[in-house]
């Protein structure tokens, strides 16, 4: 089977799905025709109809304004909350008898319909991003409407799981990494500021500095925290001079006997509250190890920054 065949194809049709709905629905979008868009993702029982209409309900979510977003997400905690009917009745029949089958129809009865939704809105390519932002547009909403809450939950069940250490990828970021990467490090740094282009390289510079982020493959080249590693002789006392980029006093990384992490950043505001930073910060000192294994100390200067 020629899966790149078919890719082209599904891609092609996904683009004139889109299109067309761009040209009927106008270049405006409601909160009321996302939602039953997403009636219609939710009732689809073809894998390829799904992927399509998950495409064009992204698209559609893209499209409204803050308002809207929020509307939309009141829609969320009220329209696909679990049936109390059926909670119920399912309760009953496990109190009646509690067997494997019908604890697994209580679960079923009392997963919200919303946490489907958010399952087949991330079966098309870059799904999973769209996703993580339209969290971050929720956690505006939060303050001004504490019954979101139950909608981020959902959210942070579903994360929890996407986001697991088991597919994160740890990659090391120094000078030669693309520039797209380099300017999102700049960007998203939330511990130390980043002045200028000279300033990152002075942070990147193999002979005393180190950086590595935790990528994800549905996320692409969109860093998800990343740690900063000063590597110093003795453990620094001051944050100041490693921020004002003074020179080591010795000239080959294997003179280091001290790696201190003096900033971590979580780069995506939909991704808080899934937790990175000890993983990164465990898994950093790791590779230190390996390729410097005369390090003996590894010091945390900052606490975790929250995007």
């Amino acid at each position: 089977m020629n899966i790149s065949f078919l890719h082209d194809l599904l891609n092609t049709v996904m683009k004139r799905h889109a299109g067309m709905g761009h040209r009927a629905n106008g270049a405006d979008a409601d909160h009321e025709q996302l939602r039953v868009h997403c009636d219609k993702l939710l009732a689809s029982d073809g894998e390829a109809s799904s992927i399509v209409l998950a495409r064009e309900a992204l698209d559609l979510y893209d499209r409204l304004d803050d308002e809207e977003k929020a509307r939309f997400f009141s829609a969320m905690s009220k329209h696909y909350e679990p049936e109390p009917d059926d909670v119920r009745r399912c309760y009953e029949r496990y109190i009646e008898d509690p067997r494997g089958e019908t604890l697994r129809e209580l679960f079923n009865a009392c997963e919200p319909p919303r946490q489907e939704l958010l399952r087949r809105l991330n079966l098309p390519p870059g799904g999973t991003y769209d996703l993580v932002r339209m969290r971050g547009n929720l956690q505006d909403c939060l303050a001004e409407n504490p019954d979101l809450k139950a909608v981020d939950a959902d959210f942070v069940h579903l994360f929890s799981s996407w986001f697991n250490r088991g597919f994160l990828v740890l990659s090391r970021v120094d000078w030669n990494t693309p520039a797209a990467i380099l300017e999102k490090i700049i960007r998203y740094e939330a511990v130390h500021a980043i002045r200028d282009w000279h300033d990152l390289q002075r942070r990147l510079e193999p002979r005393d500095r180190r950086c590595f982020a935790f990528f994800h493959p549905a996320i692409g080249d969109e860093p998800l925290i990343f740690l900063e590693v000063a590597l110093t002789r003795g453990i620094p006392r001051q944050i100041q001079p490693i921020l004002d980029g003074e020179a080591a006093d010795f000239t080959d990384a294997t003179e280091a006997d001290t790696a201190a992490f003096f900033g971590i950043s979580n780069c995506q505001k939909g991704l808080q509250r899934i937790s990175f930073g000890n993983f990164l910060i465990k898994q950093v000192a790791q590779e230190l190890k390996r390729e410097l294994p005369q390090l003996k100390n590894f010091p945390a200067r900052q606490p975790i920054s929250k995007a």
